[in-house]
């Protein structure tokens, strides 16, 4: 919307002349007089382009899969069906959600307190072994993860560790702390040194200007780091396929093969367990998705 200044005229001793550039009453030009006909025309594609690997993905779960290829990905479904969701149920989805949750919840408790105290340290302490800790964190951003599995495999079996969930709650919160430090540090680097002088001149310690200060000033930070770290869990798949074996230990990434036989792929049955897991995930970012644009402007810090 154009805003158009019209100035009416002044009265003054000497007579009537025009008012000043920038002064004089603001009529705004109405709405819809020069549509933005590209940027219209662009949001159009976009939306196409969003909604079209969408309708496929949600009308594949109600087909059969035996009229998956002749019918085509995005025709309507003939004879549709719910018997999709009741087969992924069977073949033991369930036990895949409660698996990747449990290594969920434990990677981001895990990543969350590391990475705050870590940061937090890394804020406030002017020693030179702070400085060098944060070097080797931002260098951990260059390391794959591809690079070291090997390296990581024999480690989890000397600790014995191996097939079992805490083998990827380990790898995967270790991998996470770097992206997570950085944010973090950015975050609190934005809290004013007056804040810590008025907590120190209240008798507060370090730990109580973390707890009472820090952590609430550092929600969207927090949220964010919160949100990586279970993304990063929730769809990992080269550590669970490392360092498990056990069908019982299986994630939700691992347990999608159940859905490939020798000779064929269940489409819709594939489709129907991987709309079903992503539900977790859109609600989690449904509910923090302001704190997560929040705290992801906040990194680099000042």
């Amino acid at each position: 919307m154009s805003v158009v200044q019209e100035r009416a005229p002044v009265n003054t001793p000497g007579g009537t002349r025009s008012p000043r550039p920038g002064t004089g009453r603001i009529r705004r030009r109405g709405v819809g007089e020069r549509p933005n006909v590209l940027g219209g025309l662009g949001a159009l594609i976009w939306l196409l382009v969003v909604a079209v690997p969408l309708y496929a993905l949600l009308i594949a779960t109600v087909q059969r899969g035996e009229n998956y290829v002749p019918e085509g990905p995005l025709a309507p479904p003939s004879d549709p069906t719910l018997g999709n969701y009741a087969t992924a149920v069977e073949k033991g989805l369930l036990g895949f959600v409660w698996n990747t949750a449990l290594v969920t919840v434990a990677v981001v408790v895990l990543v969350v307190v590391l990475a705050a105290t870590t940061s937090f340290a890394i804020v406030r302490s002017r020693r030179r072994l702070t400085d060098a800790a944060f070097r080797m964190f931002l260098l951990g951003l260059a390391i794959p993860s591809q690079a070291v599995i090997i390296p990581v495999y024999l480690i989890i079996v000397r600790l014995g560790l191996y097939d079992s969930l805490t083998a990827i709650v380990l790898p995967t919160a270790a991998f996470a702390l770097p992206v997570c430090v950085l944010i973090l540090v950015g975050s609190m680097r934005d809290i004013s040194e007056e804040l810590y002088e008025a907590m120190a001149l209240d008798g507060a310690g370090s730990v109580r200007a973390f707890l009472w200060l820090v952590v609430p000033m550092s929600r969207s930070g927090l949220s964010t780091v919160a949100v990586y770290s279970a993304l990063q869990a929730w769809n990992g798949f080269l550590f669970p396929l490392i360092l498990t074996q056990s069908a019982d230990k299986r994630l939700i990434t691992m347990g999608l093969f159940e859905f490939q036989g020798e000779y064929r792929v269940d489409v819709p049955g594939l489709l129907t367990a991987v709309v079903l897991s992503t539900v977790p995930l859109f609600v989690i970012y449904l509910v923090a998705r302001r704190s997560l644009a929040d705290g992801l402007m906040g990194v680099g810090g000042k």
